[in-house]
Order: structure tokens, then sequence, then C-alpha cells
């Protein structure tokens, strides 16, 4: 039988299950990934589930997020990673060596191989082969201990690309264009495989910025096939014996398909406040702008760069532009100094900031009040710049660094003839900021300062629940909304009941004392709640807090997956009319809980206040039913590994 790329990956990894729409599959995983925002409750969890090292091809900690150190706590937690990681047997990149999924990009990413990320921008792997999800930290953890991921059966949307994009359209366009025909839950429960003659025309990297913004649609993953173009992506590493040729088969089946002529793309902007509010950049011309950051896991590989410094080279910032260059990893960064390109870039006036996340999480670089800032990140979300009334534009590089010129949004086909680069055949390879773990045997001590807290300890599903609906909330509900992002919140992830205390923050800053008053509460959301980031404290803290059900429209993949592994019920609304029978307020209760979950799809809901019942649907396997009964997932993980 004919198979695509999915399908060989999934089939070649299958653990359990049977590869049929809708049901549920385990699969095994062959690397991890964690990072310094999702890393530290990972391996705090990993440790309590007592699994000794890891048991992955390969596990590697990154600190990329968490590096803006204004106090002890941000090294409290490096200090923990880098300690821990040579414990259990994982790879610590440190501070300064660059973005995890640039730097797992470049150095050990494998196609045909699976990679479960602690971050939903892990799908960026996919640009060069490799079946790369993100999760929440718990799901990683359990990973490493050597158990299955699972998932539902995804269907498999083809992408097929034809011609080749024209002078100043780039693979970010490229990407936005799928977001405006998608929107930000178009590819929920589904893979993007992309196909035709037009991925020939697309450098690895180029289909990693397509492939990393794939999540924004909701999808569960992207992935390119590996070719001659990858071949020489790993040449350029010195890779080539991680490198091998994997293709769809001629006739591969999908569940459905986009083409899109890459001859017709044009340069494209995402508007304030949402990835698929996409718009021609030429139909927002001339806006004034006063920030431009370019950078982040999406566009700062070595292409984009060179690209930006020809246009800045021998140009000069308006004087009230700031102009922030984030280069993806140090490899990226000693290839621009090494090649003049950085010259060109501070010539300018350009600011050069750490080979880091920074701006895209909120760190650092934070707008004016009411500013416009065009970055080429992956996310606009109210308030994520770390200014609330900031305009954040998700362009590409070329758009970027025109409008920086200008101080205003440009088209860069108004420059005139398009800015040529030339690649190295060889970059500068360098692996020595990357740590090794400790050789088996060896005795290590994990350094635990006063920012890393113990894991917060909750019970199994009681049979009945009954509390205070707290929260109404609408449509797109992100996981900056529930825990925002910025270098004040991130510094205590590993601190679960500091965190706990902006749970909504700008949404009602009284949840975190209302929630604890209530001892039990629920919330009450619209479509697609829990969008956004895997930060599993997005279901962590309100757990904490007393949270024991969302009901909602629909839910975004990995939030409802984090829900579940932390004992909330993600339950669904049959239609929008239902919200009707909800307000704040009003008490709730339910019955008979161990009895129907996982025997039955619906739950009824009493709303004592007002005297009504809603029936809502709980999409539970018989395995999600036993890991909501133990009162998640790492009671019950630590409970089959025991049993081994």
């Amino acid at each position: 039988m004919s198979r695509n790329l999915a399908l060989k990956i999934l089939s070649s990894h299958l653990v359990s299950g049977k590869l049929s729409a809708g049901k549920e599959i385990g699969i095994q995983i062959d690397q991890t990934l964690i990072h310094d925002a999702t890393g530290q409750m990972a391996l705090l969890q990993y440790e309590a589930i007592g699994a000794g090292r890891v048991k992955t091809k390969r596990s590697l900690t990154y600190a990329d997020h968490n590096t803006l150190q204004v106090s002890f706590e941000n090294m409290d937690d490096h200090h923990f990673l880098a300690s821990a990681s040579r414990k259990f047997g994982l790879y610590y990149s440190r501070a300064g060596n660059g973005i995890c999924h640039q730097v797992n990009l470049e150095r050990f990413s494998v196609p045909g191989q699976t990679l479960l990320g602690a971050d939903s921008h892990t799908t960026t792997a996919g640009g060069v082969g490799m079946m790369a999800i993100g999760v929440g930290g718990l799901d990683v953890a359990v990973a490493m201990a050597g158990e299955p991921f699972y998932l539902m059966m995804p269907e498999v949307m083809n992408i097929r690309l034809t011609g080749s994009l024209p002078p100043w359209s780039s693979a970010k366009d490229v990407a936005l264009e799928i977001l405006r025909r998608l929107t930000v839950s178009g590819g929920r429960g589904k893979i993007l495989e992309f196909s035709g003659e037009g991925v020939k025309t697309l450098r690895a990297t180029e289909r990693a910025t397509i492939a990393n913004m794939s999540i924004e649609t909701g999808a569960i993953t992207a992935i390119f096939p590996s070719d001659e173009n990858t071949r020489c992506y790993f040449a350029a590493l010195d890779r080539l014996q991680d490198w091998t040729p994997f293709a769809a088969d001629p006739e591969a089946a999908y569940d459905g398909e986009m083409t899109i002529d890459l001859d017709r793309i044009e340069p494209l902007v995402a508007r304030p406040h949402s990835p698929d509010n996409v718009a021609p950049v030429a139909s927002e011309a001339g806006k004034k702008i006063h920030q431009v950051a370019i950078g982040s896991c999406t566009n700062s590989s070595l292409e984009d760069m060179l690209r930006v410094a020809a246009i800045l080279k021998g140009k000069i910032l308006p004087p009230e532009m700031s102009l922030i260059i984030a280069p993806g990893s140090r490899q990226v960064l000693r290839d621009l100094i090494d090649s003049g390109a950085l010259a060109d870039m501070i010539g300018a006036g350009a600011r050069l900031v750490e080979t880091a996340c920074g701006f895209c999480n909120g760190v650092g670089q934070a707008p004016r009040s009411a500013g416009v800032s065009l970055r080429t990140s992956n996310r606009n979300f109210p308030g994520r710049s770390g200014t609330p009334d900031a305009n954040l534009y998700l362009v590409s590089p070329e758009t970027a660094a025109a409008s920086a010129i200008s101080g205003k949004i440009t088209d860069p086909r108004t420059l005139g003839a398009p800015v040529q680069v030339s690649l190295p055949q060889r970059f500068l390879v360098d692996d020595r900021m990357i740590v090794p773990p400790a050789p088996e045997g060896e005795t290590v001590e994990i350094l635990r300062g006063p920012n890393i807290h113990p894991l917060p300890q909750f019970g199994p599903l009681p049979e009945e629940l009954e509390g205070e609906l707290l929260l109404v909330l609408g449509d797109n509900v992100t996981t900056d909304d529930i825990v925002p992002a910025g270098a004040q919140i991130l510094k205590l992830r590993s601190n679960v009941p500091a965190v706990s205390e902006y749970v909504f923050q700008n949404i009602d800053p009284s949840f975190p004392a209302r929630a604890k008053a209530s001892g039990t509460g629920f919330l009450l959301g619209g479509r697609n709640y829990g969008q956004g980031s895997s930060r599993e404290h997005a279901a962590l803290c309100p757990r904490y807090l007393g949270i024991r059900a969302v009901i909602a429209e629909s839910f975004a993949r990995i939030h409802k997956s984090n829900l579940i592994n932390f004992g909330i019920l993600p339950l669904e609304l049959k239609n929008a009319d239902e919200r009707s029978a909800f307000r704040p307020g009003d008490k709730l209760r339910m019955v008979n809980l161990r009895a129907l979950i996982g025997h039955r799809s619906i739950i009824p809901i009493q709303n004592q206040t007002q005297g009504k019942t809603v029936e809502v649907g709980l999409e539970a396997t018989p395995r999600l039913a036993q890991i909501l009964h133990a009162g998640g997932l790492l009671s019950y993980a630590r409970a089959k590994l025991t049993k081994k």
C-alpha cells in the first residue's frame, strides 16, 4: 500500500493501537526536548516518576527562554536543569548557545525519527523530515521514562506546493498564507504534509519556518520530505551521517489537500492580535512603526539574517526606530561575524541581543506604550510583548528590514532588485556549549536553590464535584491569557504557588484569590480554548488553585491533553447555545463521576443556581479515563512504572 510520510513514521514507531482515523495510538519516541520555561517541571516530574536515566535515544535540555537574570531565580533554574540533566542522562545546551528549535535543527534533527518537545514549536524539525510534536512537560517526562506517547490518530492533510517564490516573497509568507486559509483552529486534529515540485525550491531552513508556524493552525505537526536540499543542509552542518532520504510513496493517499502556488505568494502580514489576521503587506503600507524585532525560532537562521544584513548594508535607521536582532544560535552568530554581515547590521543602527527567545517570549524589548512593533516571530497575542496596549504585526525578515529603514510598514518589493545572499559550504560548527550527560554510575548532586519548589500533590478524582463557576470566557482563549508570558512570571515557572498568583492576571486579577476561596471551581470557555503555547502551567496552576473542570465548545489539542494530565475534566458543549445555561457565580455539581468517565461520553452538570441540567461531552479513551481516575498522568505513570 502506498503511504505518505506521516504514515511511514507512525507505522515504524507504532507501539499500540491501529492507524485508523479517530483511534488512540501509542508511538515510541526517539528524542525529547525541554527548555528553561518548561523543563523545570518536566525534570521534577521525571524525578518523581523514578525511572533512573532516560530511555530515549537522545534527550535534550536548552537554556533559551529564561535568560534575563535580573534576580536569583533564573540562575537557580539553570543550575537545577544542568545538574538534573547530567544526572538523568540529558544533553544540556547552555545559555548563549541558542534557541532550542534552531539548535536542535542544526545539531540533533534526524529525518524519519520522532521528537517530542515541551514547546509547541517543536514542529520546526518537521522541516527536515522528523515527526516533531509539541506537548506539555509531563508528557515529555513520561516519554523520557521509555513510555509511548499517545494521541488520537490524526488526519493527514497534503499541502501541495507548485511553482517557486517570486522575488521578495519568503517562507514566512507561505506560513501566513496557510494561516489565512486555515485560521488558528483549521488544522486541529491534522498533520500537515508538504509535497509537490514547489518543495524542491525551498531550502531546509525555509521549510523549517513553515513547519514552525504550522502549530498556529492548531495542527499536530507538519512534515516535509528529506531530499537533496536536506542533504546539502546536513552536509554544511558536518552531519551527513545523520541524513537519510525520506519521501512519500508516489501514489500516497491523504485525508485532504490544499494547493498553494508559490508563484502567487506576495509579502504578507499578520495584523493584531492573531496570527491568522492576515493581509497583504501592501494593504498596511505607510503605517508608522516604532520597533522592529528580527529573530525567534521562526526566522533566525543564517539565511534569514544574511538577507536582513544585505538590506541594511549602507543604510541608517530613522532616529526613532529601534531595531532588534536576535540570531537563532551561536553558530549563526559566528557565521554572521565571519561573513561581515553582523557589521552591516550594527552599522545601520541595529541592536544585537542574546541568541535566545527574548522578545518573542516577552522577555525584554517591550515596545513603547501603544506602540507598533513588527516582528518575525510567530505570535502576536495581546500583551505577549510585555506592553499591554502594543500592536504586534508578524512579517518576514525582508519586510521587517525594509520597514525598519523607512520607519513605516513597507512592502519590500518597493526596494527594487532583490538582495542576493550566498550560504557557506560549511557552517561554523562548535558544540562545546552543549554539555553531555554524566557517565553511567557517576554520582551527580542535583542543585536546588530556593526557587526550586516541590511538585504539588493531587489526589484521585472524587465521585462528586461541587463548586462555583468562577469565570466565563470567549473564543480562542490562549495559554498566554491563562498564565501570561514575560520575565516577571517566567522566572517563577519552577515555583507553582508563586506563578499561580498570575493566573488570568490580564483578564481578572482577582481570580487566584477567588479560586482559592471557592475551594473547587469551574471555568467556561468558547471555541478553541487553550490555543498557543504548550506551557502546562496553564493547566497545572488552575488545578493548584482548585479548578476541576473546564467547560468549552472545543479545546486546542495540547491544552486539552495538559488538562487531563493534571486531573482537570475538559468538558465539551454540544452547541454554543448551551452557554446561556451558565452564568458567573453559578453553583455546579457533578455526581457519579468515576462510574461515568470511561463508560459514557456524556457527563450531566447540575446547575443548582438556575435549576437546570446540561449534558456535556467528555472524550476519554479507557487509558485517559484511568489517568483522570488517578488524578493525573504523574500518579498514573508512577504506578504503572512501579508495577513494571
